[in-house]
């Protein structure tokens, strides 16, 4: 999968920037939005313009990331959910105020966008590894796609997600490891899921 340009600091054994750690999470972070987004908000929402609005979140606030913390990935995360829920914020009160609001108005305003990272977010759309785990997931019964997404692609614990779903944390486990024994042998496996969980 290609990346963001970005400067080689990553190769000379510098501390990785902020695009080449994004490039790593944006395969992940573009399939989780291409799940989550519901298919009546994508004329508001679209997943490119989460990916890259969350680009913007992430290499403003770089600096605040501690990996003592969390990973990249979780925290990469967090700045998607957080998104994600301004613009359903944003969308029941618009239409709350404005019975005639038009359902194609765009949520986010994307101004600064680099082109290179406007190009990357349009060849993730692309991309044949991105489109079988979507195809994949969405075959999923609905507790089994729920944990796919919390513990797969957002790094939650299985007792987290356990307890959103209503589930033990044994059942979860059980469910998480067999899916993610189906899934070890598909070629998009390792790039879009994490290692944890």
């Amino acid at each position: 999968m290609e990346s963001i340009p970005n400067d080689g600091a990553a190769k000379s054994g510098a501390a990785p920037t902020f695009d080449t750690l994004y490039a790593d999470v944006a395969p992940a972070l573009y399939a989780w939005a291409e799940l989550r987004i519901r298919p009546q908000l994508r004329a508001r929402l679209d997943p490119q313009d989460l990916v890259q609005e969350v680009w913007m979140r992430g290499i403003k606030n770089f600096a605040r990331w501690d990996a003592r913390e969390s990973s990249f990935r979780m925290w990469i995360f967090k700045i998607g959910k957080n998104v994600m829920l301004e613009a359903l914020r944003a969308l029941r009160t618009e239409h709350a105020a404005q019975p005639g609001w038009s359902p194609t108005t765009k949520m986010l305003a994307l101004d600064g966008v680099p082109q290179s990272v406007t190009s990357f977010t349009q060849r993730l759309a692309r991309e044949d590894a991105i489109k079988e785990f979507l195809a994949h997931a969405n075959e999923l019964e609905e507790q089994d796609r729920m944990i796919l997404i919390h513990c797969g692609l957002e790094e939650e614990t299985c007792a987290e997600v356990g307890t959103k779903l209503g589930l033990s944390e044994d059942a979860t486990i059980k469910r998480w490891q067999r899916l993610r024994g189906k899934l070890r042998e598909r070629p998009y496996a390792q790039q879009l899921l994490s290692d944890r969980g």
